[in-house]
């Protein structure tokens, strides 16, 4: 028989408060907050929660978590057949979440179970989730009276070291950093998926935005090799990675960047007779003209991303930028791998690409990734479109690449205001992770998602959303999302590395409007730390600690 360790963690949170009962049917409701009870059934029946016919209550675990709640139950009434009663369990990323049904405002069961019922038996303990949450409403299906004496959540995650850090004198930017970093913690399991209550899928192309992350706070880590190869065994390299064309092209872009962060040259090696047949198949979609037909015929041909869907002209900008920096990056892989045949081939799509400049639309998505390809022209794209309405037209997926092209036209300033208006905007209604879609004009009128509303009142969570991530669908934890964080580290702190592995790293900080920041960027040889400090003439003052094997290019 096949046993396979699980090498999670398990912790057990404590509720932080009771934000909703249903009228008198709960007795003594504050006794669930009571930390210094043992987590076990006793004869001391006194220190417990009163559970009456048809009552409930609302917890709340005051952050997001991944994983369920254990219920220990002291005593339920006579009547109940073979001491066992019936509960039913809501979780929620938003307090109104938990309050839902099936059904209403998008609430759903996709990906993982959210609200089911449970049998719990007299002085018994019993586990239920496996879920995102920070909210959990606990209802009797009962006809007589349950004593609780413990409701804790059961936090499921790997014990993962945060290597890397962040810290400037705005402390705003210091919790976004954060925030980011734990999105994606949350989202680290086995594999690197898109969100953990909804899309608890690897999505390639999603991945990006959080493999930065990673590599700018956790280093190498396990999942994201496992990950690259799950899609590559699920996919015939004539085909595409999760039926989307630029996904493959995206899958390119993580194996360089993995590799010159991680130095793995036996991984890297195992990658290329796919990496050969891929680029032959992406090839034969390319014309002399460098246009391409690579969408064509397909339902979700020209994807970047979903705000994007409905601007063909945006999607086909957006996608040659991907192709164009795919090909450069996979010449470099070949290149370092003495294939030089594909290296080649890899030039001269290139040299027919870089004849296409497409138009960006007007989105700032496809705008943004035509810059960083060096297809656009930085500045001019960054003066013309991305000062415009700074915060409008963005989404928390691609805003990563909209504040590292504002990076590379030299407008740090507007980088760094865009993560503090936008992302912080998310943290003021409560977030403790970032959400896979935010809107500005969500906020107008929004209270916190703590909160309990009146039947008729805005609900930031239920009342918005588009395509795939409609009202309680929405995913409240979603790693692509974390794209400020990988800025901060790699634009602000400036530490990228100049071969692979870090054995050289360039080390080029942009401090905006900032007066100081400081963090450690992990390498396989140990972390970089560096501390920048304007001074009074507007120069930067550079301390560097280097881990042994690391050198400045």
């Amino acid at each position: 028989m096949s046993i396979v360790r699980d090498d999670r963690v398990r912790d057990y949170i404590m509720p932080k408060k009771v934000i909703f009962t249903t009228g008198d049917t709960v007795e003594n409701h504050s006794r669930l907050l009571d930390n210094s009870k043992a987590p076990q059934a006793s004869f001391d029946g006194s220190n417990v929660t009163l559970l009456k016919p048809q009552g409930g209550f609302l917890l709340d675990f005051g952050k997001e978590y991944h994983g369920g709640v254990q219920i220990i139950v002291q005593n339920i009434g006579e009547s109940a057949e073979g001491k066992q009663a019936k509960l039913r369990v809501r979780f929620g990323e938003s307090a109104m979440e938990a309050m839902s049904n099936i059904g209403e405002k998008g609430a759903t069961n996709d990906h993982s179970p959210r609200d089911v019922e449970i049998a719990v038996s007299q002085l018994g303990s019993v586990e239920v989730g496996a879920t995102a949450f920070r909210f959990v409403r606990i209802d009797s299906l009962y006809d007589g009276e349950i004593s609780i004496k413990l409701v804790r959540a059961v936090y499921l995650h790997r014990d993962l070291e945060y290597k890397g850090s962040f810290k400037c004198n705005d402390e705003l930017l210091n919790e976004i950093w954060k925030v980011g970093a734990y999105t994606v913690e949350l989202n680290m399991g086995d594999y690197v998926w898109d969100g953990v209550k909804r899309d608890r899928l690897v999505w390639i192309g999603d991945m990006h935005p959080e493999t930065s992350t990673i590599q700018a706070v956790f280093g190498y880590d396990k999942a994201v090799p496992k990950s690259l190869d799950l899609v590559k065994a699920d996919t015939k390299p004539t085909s595409w990675m999760n039926g989307i064309p630029s996904y493959s092209l995206w899958w390119i872009r993580i194996q360089h960047d993995w590799y010159m962060h991680t130095g793995d040259k036996e991984y890297l090696l195992c990658q290329i007779d796919y990496l050969k047949q891929l680029i032959d198949n992406i090839s034969a979609h390319i014309k002399e003209d460098g246009t391409n037909d690579i969408g064509e015929g397909r339902w979700i041909g020209y994807f970047i991303d979903w705000p994007t869907s409905e601007n063909p002209v945006a999607q086909r900008g957006g996608v040659h930028a991907i192709l164009v920096q795919a090909y450069k990056d996979a010449k470099e892989i070949f290149t370092e791998t003495n294939e030089n045949e594909y290296a080649v081939k890899c030039e001269k799509i290139l040299f027919y690409l870089e004849k296409n400049k497409p138009s960006h639309g007007n989105s700032k998505a496809a705008a943004s990734l035509l810059a960083l390809s060096k297809v656009l022209d930085a500045k001019q794209v960054n003066e013309t479109l991305l000062k415009e309405n700074p915060y409008s037209d963005i989404s928390t997926f691609l805003g990563y690449y909209v504040l590292k092209a504002r990076d590379l036209a030299g407008d740090t300033e507007g980088a760094l205001d865009l993560i503090r208006v936008f992302w912080g905007e998310m943290l003021k209604l409560g977030a403790t992770t970032f959400w896979e879609d935010f809107n500005m004009d969500w906020s107008k009128g929004a209270k916190s998602i703590d909160t309990i509303l009146k039947e008729g009142e805005y609900d930031v969570h239920g009342d918005n959303g588009a395509y795939c991530y409609k009202g309680y669908r929405h995913s409240f934890c979603h790693g692509w999302a974390s794209g400020p964080t990988a800025f901060l580290s790699e634009c602000v702190l400036g530490i990228r590395p100049a071969e692979p592995g870090f054995k050289k790293v360039n080390i080029k900080p942009s401090l905006g409007n900032l007066q100081y920041a400081e963090g450690e960027y992990p390498t396989p040889y140990g972390s970089i730390y560096v501390k920048h400090e304007k001074q009074s003439d507007g120069s930067i003052k550079t301390d560097v600690k280097l881990p042994e094997g690391v050198e400045i290019a």
